[in-house]
């Protein structure tokens, strides 16, 4: 993956002129193929097959209809959801040049002012459902891949699932040690992916020219007001060649708007679109090459050099969504919406590059999961679309709101061009809803617990705060009397971190009555949460001198940084502080919470939130404090 500092110049410029060298924009527009689309580039392994499948009903018959229905319906989806709305529209709606949906979230709340219910409610519900998609893009994509050896021999069909599970166990084991070195090779193998897709499907086409005909939006409308139910279901279904398009907007920061939409507009769509009406003109022509349409597009003698190219695309798409889930897990730790969890970087020179243990661990037993419960792409598939369905829709609403308040664009401007493509994310979250009983009810329970958590989290700490509050002593008073009343004074510096630094942090309060202490100099330190992916060095030390012994400094991160105080501290140096580092004692409270009846949350929910609390990571470790100087002292609350 690149470095997202590659594309600092040309993120910053908000108007999408081109601040990079012809070079450089290039090798931008080259990595993103490898990393932005791997996951829709993989879609026309099963999209195409299922979405006839469903067009053809209870008896799965392919007709002429069934055919040009679908194809119409997967041109103009692509055309509308992707294009449209991704690559022309929300790419430009950009955090500081980051994207994704709780990058738009935060673009949202500082666009209302505020940090609003229903935003929160739209971020949470957003990346939720983007993680419950996480767990089935590997093993939908991996099996898909692997059962292309059943085209040339049922003999492999016992091999799959074994194949399958071996590949994902590896893809996920190696996670530890970064990506950055086989990352290289990702964008070079998607390219050629992509080309062969592009040419397999234009010499079917060219066999069958009147596949063609589907391109006229009257085939799917006519589809889908002439057969009811099935046309609603094979919406659904065709709902598959979009999954994989919120990744345009995931990577923004990474490559940028311009290179992404080059690599859309003049490969990746047209390799797909020729794909998907090849593998139509072939189902046409050949009912029953419907059973894998993908693999049959090709020659026998290019069937297992396919399978392999295939599997390792899929790997590839797998990698993009297993660090989306770690970045996305970040961004939702810095905005409050998750405890803190070990985040590691496996690139001393790439930002991106980060791997998360325990992300890791849970995605890794969900997908193997879900691969022995489906056993199947086609079952899997069912499952897949209502998860990214209600992530697409999210990205709708919040670019609605984004668009209004802080682009300013007058509101009736903002329903003309936003509301139809609402309605169409509406039109397919109602299609996909049908596919809950056939497998997309896991998904969705995984967004729900997800949702639960994020929501307890969030209601937790806020109750947490209020009641501390309550108790807490007001930090200047203290300092005056503490002025006028002093204790033994020792040498160095401690710095006390607190979340309010109106108030004595307890750390402090503690060492005053147990200790009898106060050091030579006194710093009271709060970490800020930014709505904003990064904040510049000039601006990441606030300092605030209360008296000679004490002051107040507080550090500024973006959603998008790991907090690092050790090295902000070295800022604050530069500014004037005179501290030595080896002479520093950095003081946290360790709160161990207890539950409390009438803490405002039922019990189950106290419960979750103290387990939520017992297992973050600990702040010396997250805020990178050096762990020969620091200093805990517990304290019991009651949430």
């Amino acid at each position: 993956m690149q470095p997202a500092a590659s594309t600092d110049n040309y993120a910053a410029n908000g108007n999408g002129a081109p601040a990079l060298s012809r070079r450089a924009f290039w090798a931008l527009t080259f990595g993103s193929i490898g990393v932005v689309y791997g996951d829709i580039g993989t879609s026309p392994l099963y999209a195409l097959r299922e979405a006839v499948l469903a067009a053809g009903g209870e008896h799965g018959i392919v007709t002429q209809a069934a055919v040009y229905g679908v194809l119409s319906l997967i041109f103009w989806s692509l055309i509308v959801v992707v294009t449209l709305k991704y690559v022309l529209i929300l790419l430009r709606a950009d955090n500081n040049g980051e994207g994704g949906t709780l990058a738009l979230t935060a673009l949202a709340f500082t666009a209302v002012g505020k940090r609003t219910p229903l935003l929160v409610a739209l971020g949470i519900l957003g990346a939720s459902m983007f993680y419950g998609s996480t767990l089935i893009t590997p093993a939908l994509s991996v099996l898909s891949a692997v059962e292309g050896l059943t085209v040339a021999t049922h003999a492999f069909e016992p091999y799959v699932l074994p194949l399958t599970v071996i590949i994902l166990v590896l893809l996920f084991s190696v996670q530890s040690h970064g990506t950055a070195r086989v990352s290289t090779f990702f964008a070079p193998i998607t390219t050629v992916w992509f080309l062969i897709l592009a040419f397999a499907g234009a010499a079917e086409i060219a066999a069958n020219p009147r596949i063609l005909n589907a391109l006229n939006p009257y085939y799917g409308i006519e589809f889908l007001l002439t057969h009811g139910l099935i046309g609603l279901i094979t919406l659904g279904a065709v709902f598959l060649v979009v999954t994989g398009s919120e990744a345009l907007y995931n990577d923004l920061g990474h490559f940028g708007r311009r290179p992404i939409q080059t690599a859309w507009l003049y490969l990746v769509l047209p390799a797909l679109l020729l794909n998907y009406f090849g593998q139509g003109a072939l189902v046409l022509a050949k009912p029953a090459t419907i059973s894998n349409p993908f693999y049959l597009l090709f020659p026998e003698w290019a069937l297992y050099p396919m399978v392999i190219l295939a599997t390792m695309a899929t790997v590839i798409a797998s990698q993009a969504v297993i660090t989306g889930a770690y970045s996305i897990t970040r961004q939702a730790m810095q905005l409050g919406f998750l405890p803190r969890m070990e985040v590691r970087h496996t690139s001393e020179s790439q930002a991106g590059q980060i791997y998360m243990p325990r992300v890791n661990y849970l995605l890794l037993v969900g997908v193997l999961l879900l691969v022995f419960m489906f056993r199947s792409s086609s079952e899997l598939a069912a499952a897949y679309v209502l998860a990214v369905a209600t992530t697409v829709w999210t990205a709708g609403i919040l670019g609605f709101i984004v668009i209004w308040k802080l682009w300013r664009w007058k509101f009736v401007w903002v329903l003309a061009l936003m509301g139809p493509l609402v309605l169409v994310d509406t039109a397919f979250v109602m299609a996909t809803t049908l596919k809950l009983l056939e497998g997309a009810w896991l998904p969705v329970l995984v967004g729900a617990m997800l949702i639960l958590i994020m929501v307890t989290w969030r209601r937790g700490t806020r109750l947490l705060a209020q009641k501390t509050r309550r108790v807490e002593v007001p930090f200047e008073p203290l300092v005056k009397n503490l002025e006028e009343k002093p204790p033994h004074i020792v040498p160095g510096t401690a710095v006390f971190l607190t979340a309010d630094p109106d108030f004595a942090p307890t750390a402090l309060l503690h060492n005053l009555k147990h200790n009898k202490v106060l050091h030579e100099q006194n710093v009271i330190l709060t970490i800020i949460n930014e709505d904003i992916p990064r904040v510049k060095i000039e601006n990441r030390v606030q300092m605030d001198s209360i008296s000679d012994k004490v002051m107040r400094v507080a550090l500024h991160f973006g959603f998008m940084e790991r907090p690092n105080v050790p090295k902000a501290l070295a800022i604050a140096r530069k500014q004037g502080w005179q501290f030595d580092i080896m002479a520093t004692s950095f003081f946290l409270s360790r709160r161990s919470v207890r539950p409390d009846p009438r803490s405002g949350m039922p019990p189950w929910q106290d419960r979750l939130y103290i387990f939520l609390a017992h297992n973050a990571d600990d702040a010396s470790s997250y805020f990178q404090l050096p762990t020969d100087r620091v200093v805990e002292i517990g304290t019991q609350v009651t949430v």
